[in-house]
């Protein structure tokens, strides 16, 4: 009787998972399908929880007190802007669970493995283990402990070639004998070392895709996990988790017009770009009040968000100066790349804890045609998704990228700290040109004067 519920539970879990997945397509129906998703695991674990095989409940008991306590502690105290940070740690630390089961699944049951269940506990432990490294550098990427720029020498990818080779021929070699556990121990430490450099050589401009990769290759241990121990709502959970990470990062590419190669061995940004239409160039500097008028006297104004408003934590001000122009009768809108911030969404998920509705949230192709007829848009921290130069320059590293096209706007404003580059290292000429005015200073404190400014024009 336990064992038919254990099973009607994992199929209810599963269920729900791809509900909770299918949810996902649309912002509407995004916090439906999370709390479908987080229903759907409460059910798993319940389920495995009634599993014959545990003896003891002391230990999972512990972990269940330690790690509620550790994901509340950062789920108050991490800020929204610190998202694709705390996304990163959590997939080292699932991915670590990962290899952590295969590791034991080894060491207790090795002398009964068959050439099938050596093979999906050494890609578990494999994936898992290069999951976990790649994760932890990635996070320092995200949270500046390590250089946004990629870190590279040469020969990397020779080096890193010649690890992958390695590791296979380990595996192989456990494959023929299941007991050879020192083959097992020196696989882990290859496919750490080797998580770190695959990304370190990735720049913070690529980080959406590195985290959607970085995903998959979680949700591809956790189902070698499910094969390794014989659990159907991993098996299932781990498949759907790895092919929408993998699917989502070719999504990824694609808005930025780049290869996957390109993004995990390119280097881009490695070294700084400049455009011909930016040289001899200058940035024209624009006040509060300028910008305030002209807001407040506009018949639309579409703000551009990017990884700026997530530094600045603007994004609850920018709400705020939207509803105040939308008293004065003016029609706001939101443009949203796809790969604006440092996550797939980020900026989507930003604007929805500020309670923007989604009805002013405009994809790419849904508002580009609809930038001549702005009077101002406001550009809040973005660089490569508004640069000119991906639509008309052939020679730019990013050309072919499609593009939020904000220059044809009748006036542009981009919030910004200083005259730096972005992330990619490429010069903007959006910065340069005659309709372009450059507000300095920090956005959150730059949109606050704004509110004033509208409410007294």
């Amino acid at each position: 009787m336990t064992h038919i519920f254990i099973e009607i539970s994992y199929l209810l879990a599963s269920l729900l998972f791809i509900y909770g997945l299918r949810c996902m397509t649309h912002p509407d129906s995004a916090r439906r399908g999370m709390k479908m998703a987080e229903l759907g695991m409460l059910i798993a674990i319940v389920g495995t929880l009634l599993h014959h095989e545990i003896i003891s409940y002391q230990w999972i008991a512990a972990g269940i007190i330690i790690g509620s306590i550790i994901g509340g502690t950062m789920s108050y105290w991490v800020p929204m802007t610190a998202l694709p940070q705390r996304a990163a740690l959590s997939l080292a630390f699932g991915a670590l669970a990962a290899s952590l089961v295969g590791i034991a699944e080894h060491h207790s049951h090795h002398e009964h493995f068959d050439a099938f269940k050596m093979i999906v506990v050494g890609f578990e432990v494999l994936l898992g283990s290069l999951t976990t490294t790649g994760s932890l550098i990635a996070a320092g990427k995200l949270q500046d402990l390590l250089p946004g720029t990629p870190l590279t020498f040469k020969g990397q990818k020779m080096v890193n070639l010649s690890l992958l080779v390695v590791m296979l021929l380990l595996l192989v070699r456990l494959v023929l004998d299941p007991s050879q556990t020192w083959a097992l121990a020196l696989m882990v430490v290859l496919a750490w070392t080797f998580g770190v450099m695959l990304v370190l050589p990735i720049g913070s401009a690529d980080m959406p895709v590195v985290m959607a990769l970085l995903n998959s290759y979680a949700g591809l241990a956790a189902s070698a996990t499910g094969f390794a121990i014989s659990n159907n709502v991993l098996i299932i959970a781990g498949t759907l988790d790895g092919f929408s990470g993998f699917i989502l990062s070719v999504a990824m590419c694609k808005a930025m017009n780049r290869s996957m190669g390109n993004v995990l061995f390119g280097a881009f940004g490695s070294a700084s770009q400049s455009s011909a239409a930016a040289e001899g160039g200058v940035m024209r500097e624009v006040h509060i009040e300028d910008v305030a008028m002209q807001m407040a006297y506009a018949r639309q104004v579409v703000f551009v968000p990017g990884y700026g408003m997530a530094t600045a934590q603007a994004q609850h001000v920018v709400r705020e100066l939207a509803d105040v122009l939308e008293e004065r009768g003016v029609t706001v809108k939101f443009a949203i790349h796809p790969v604006a911030g440092r996550m797939p969404g980020h900026m989507n998920v930003l604007l929805a804890e500020a309670n923007v509705p989604y009805s002013q949230l405009y994809e790419l192709e849904q508002i580009n045609s609809d930038f001549p007829n702005t009077d101002v848009s406001v550009v809040i921290g973005a660089n490569d998704v508004v640069n000119p130069d991906a639509r008309d320059n052939p020679q730019s590293p990013i050309a072919g990228m499609p593009i939020l096209e904000v220059d044809r706007s009748k006036n542009v404003v981009v919030l910004k700290r200083g005259k730096g580059k972005g992330f990619s290292g490429i010069e903007n000429p959006l910065f340069f040109k005659p309709n372009t005015g450059m507000l300095y200073g920090d956005a959150k404190d730059s949109l606050s004067k704004l509110v004033h400014g509208v409410k007294d024009a």
